[in-house]
């Protein structure tokens, strides 16, 4: 790693800590101090304040991407068990990140945080299609569902469930919260009994 990656990285990184601590807002003398640069470096490495921003938004749903989405969750025997897995660590990510409340929350409305996050759900909705499409084809999932208009719908639901979920004084029971997320899931998809839905189950995920 040169040093300029390490320096970009340890500035985000602070960025990031700057921000949970102060509740969404940013100054980049703050951020410089806490990663021990000089205020110039940062402006160098990001340009802004709104740059730095955007950069460590894109690191969260990097990270998002890389555990969730990029085969983190291990297939199990059924297609319905290996996605319902995904689900769950795609909730767990979000409890489990200190920095998710404000990603979904104060920092979306930010113009150079909906272009990173524009970026990102493009990316899964095309990737849900492409899933939807192959489940058509394995006959896990009915014909006449349209896969494009399904994943849009799902990613929708479940983001405005994490929004409720996180943004709540106290949180819904993660199990509990998974489980009604993949019986929403499952029956927008309609799944067949060949997708392995009869084996879904808490204590099967457990």
């Amino acid at each position: 790693m040169t040093i300029a990656i390490a320096t970009r990285e340890k500035l985000v990184r602070a960025a990031q800590e700057e921000l949970i601590w102060s509740h969404g807002h940013l100054e980049m003398q703050a951020v410089a101090k806490r990663a021990r640069v000089s205020v110039g470096l940062a402006y160098h490495h990001f340009g802004s304040k709104a740059g730095l921003i955007a950069a460590v938004v894109e690191a969260f749903y990097s990270r998002l991407d890389a555990e969730v989405f990029n085969d983190a969750c291990p297939p199990l025997e059924s297609w319905a068990n290996r996605e319902r897995r995904r689900i769950a660590c795609y909730i767990a990510f979000h409890y489990d990140h200190p920095f998710a409340p404000l990603v979904i929350g104060a920092l979306s409305r930010a113009p150079e945080v909906l272009d990173v996050e524009r970026a990102f759900t493009t990316k899964q909705l095309a990737g849900g299609a492409r899933m939807l499409e192959a489940a058509q084809r394995d006959g896990f999932v009915p014909d006449h569902i349209d896969p494009h208009l399904t994943i849009a719908l799902m990613i929708g639901g479940i983001r405005q469930a994490l929004i409720g979920a996180l943004m709540s004084d106290e949180r819904p029971d993660l199990e509990k919260l998974t489980d009604e997320i993949w019986a929403f899931m499952a029956g927008a998809l309609r799944l067949t009994a060949g997708s392995g839905i009869e084996k879904t189950g808490r204590d099967e995920v457990a």
